[in-house]
């Protein structure tokens, strides 16, 4: 049931939608499509046609006034070109998260109750002047009583309900467009707000931001390449967050480091190098990577990163999974490639090999005759995952994070040195973690983690081998399925006889033609229920297995 506050901004919504021509869009879903000709039948509709700009730039410009929440939630969205006509995810990168700042006698007020204590019994000094704004906080110069320079990020007031509200409103358009829109098996966008709802609500959390950058400046001490700013814990609260102030220029001003001598072909690798660190060594790694959020130290080069609120992770699995599609790529191994995105369930485990790999050889192969200056692995992404959806490619949510962390690399790398060779600096990268994760080294380290849990178990294998033998010599040896469940279902089954015993083999048939049509049908089953389904369908096995359990064997 939507809330009232749901229903006005709803309405809001709608008249926004309508005053920049974007009715169309709503009247070309299912459920209004058979009252479409109404559009054409409005003496408007023909009226404005013409005046109205193009459809790109209608999308952008209503997402700018609905309000910071769409703002960002476009600008994530942007990044997904595998999603959007190349027209739409370039009008909707134009988006910027410019939000007028709050009056600086609130944040104080905000502060100050945040503390339990005045400004002035915290702070030297403190300027009311933001250095900073944007939709969730906006960050102010501050001076300690000790004489240490720090920023002071401040939530907006009332930000979490305004959040909430309209986070409740993307849930809405989600469910509806699972409802009636066709291509949302494949694009899930039920998932895909599940997944900015979670990197929003983090964002409202200052604390949590704090124990990221302390992370990253872990993973990163004493490094030459990343600085990471230090946290003032004292001072942190779920509210307001104090860090060290950093100086230096932002990455974008190229003209600027290159006035102060800084090699723009060394930062580009190390920005690079940055990225693949994170993802594959520390599996932690800087999602907003932004050139707003990056500054180099002119003095030594380093870069320098702020704004921690959006970190990303993956399982194990999606690194493996990444790393070898990554490098089958370098290779030019298409049908490694089309293996990897079956394996992983990416596509459909109907997908013919041949036919995928023979796609994916015809949006890679002119890339590779091609100058490096003139080549785009993000573009090559976006046309790889363009392919991928004649086969039915469904969307990752999860991968979200670090295909837009990987388009905004490469976009800073381009800008900083635009000759750079994304593909040769990241090969011997990878290379290097997968022989570490699966090589000869690999195997040696994980037999030196277990030692001391097989050092503590081996005195008594002997025994169990022993006593494993022994049952089995004399026929004792048995399998025991226990569950107190099951266990009232058995006795359940005995009092009703050979009849139930019919009905149990019978269902057990059912259960199992059901579970191998389920198999036949592309969806990933547990190998346990395969299993099953093989052991009930063998020549009787629904009979004799139903018997023996109910007998308690």
């Amino acid at each position: 049931m939507i809330h009232p506050a749901q229903a006005l901004r709803l309405l809001h919504i709608s008249r926004v939608l309508l005053r920049h021509g974007l009715d169309e869009v709503v009247l070309a879903t299912h459920l209004f499509r058979p009252v479409r000709f109404l559009l054409y039948l409005s003496p408007s509709y023909w009226l404005r046609r013409d005046k109205l700009p193009p459809f790109p730039v209608r999308i952008r410009q209503a997402l700018e006034e609905l309000g910071p929440i769409f703002i960002k939630f476009g600008q994530i969205v942007s990044t997904r070109r595998d999603l959007l006509d190349e027209d739409i995810a370039d009008e909707l990168a134009k988006l910027q998260d410019a939000v007028p700042p709050f009056p600086g006698v609130q944040a104080r007020a905000i502060i100050e109750k945040a503390y339990g204590q005045p400004l002035e019994e915290v702070f030297d000094t403190f300027d009311e002047t933001p250095l900073a704004s944007a939709s969730i906080a906006q960050v102010h110069a501050a001076r300690l009583k000790n004489g240490d320079q720090v920023v002071v990020k401040v939530l907006r007031p009332g930000v979490e309900k305004v959040i909430r509200r309209d986070v409740g409103i993307l849930y809405t358009m989600a469910e509806l467009a699972n409802r009636y829109w066709k291509g949302s098996r494949r694009l899930r966008p039920l998932e895909v707000v599940q997944e900015y709802d979670k990197t929003i609500s983090d964002e409202l959390d200052l604390t949590r931001e704090a124990a990221n950058a302390s992370q990253l400046r872990r993973n990163w001490e004493d490094s030459p390449v990343l600085y990471v700013p230090s946290v003032y814990w004292n001072l942190t609260r779920t509210n307001v967050l104090v860090l060290e102030r950093i100086y230096g220029i932002p990455v974008g001003n190229v003209d600027e480091l290159k006035a102060r001598g800084v090699s723009m072909h060394q930062l580009g690798i190390q920005g690079v190098e940055i990225f693949f660190t994170q993802v594959f060594r520390d599996n932690f790694f800087h999602a907003d990577m932004h050139p707003g959020n990056i500054f180099v130290n002119p003095d030594n080069g380093q870069y320098i990163a702020v704004d921690f609120g959006i970190m990303g992770t993956l399982t194990s699995e999606d690194q493996r999974y990444v790393a070898e599609n990554l490098l089958a790529f370098f290779n030019r191994d298409y049908r490694r490639v089309a293996e990897l995105h079956i394996d992983s369930g990416w596509v459909p485990k109907s997908t013919r090999v041949d036919e995928f790999e023979a796609a994916i050889r015809t949006v890679s192969e002119p890339i590779y005759d091609r100058p490096l200056s003139e080549i785009s692995f993000a573009h090559f992404l976006v046309n790889l995952f363009q392919t991928a959806r004649r086969f039915d490619m469904e969307v990752q949510p999860q991968l979200v994070l670090l295909e837009k962390t990987l388009v905004y690399v490469e976009g800073v790398g381009r800008q900083l040195y635009p000759e750079l060779d994304l593909w040769a600096t990241a090969k011997p990268f990878l290379e290097r973690w997968l022989d570490e994760q699966v090589g000869p080294r690999a195997f040696a380290r994980r037999v030196k983690d277990s030692l001391p849990q097989i050092s503590e178990n081996l005195p008594e294998l002997p025994l169990l081998a022993h006593r494993v033998l022994r049952e089995a010599a004399h026929g004792e040896l048995e399998l025991k399925w226990k569950s107190r469940e099951l266990e009232e279902f058995r006795k359940e089954a005995r009092r009703a006889g050979q009849a139930t015993v019919a009905a149990i083999s019978g269902g057990a048939m059912l259960i199992a033609s059901a579970l191998l049509l389920t198999l036949g049908s592309g969806a990933p089953l547990p190998a346990t229920a395969v299993s099953i389904a093989g052991v009930v369908l063998g020549g009787g096995g629904g009979l004799i297995l139903a018997r023996a359990w109910l007998r308690g064997g």
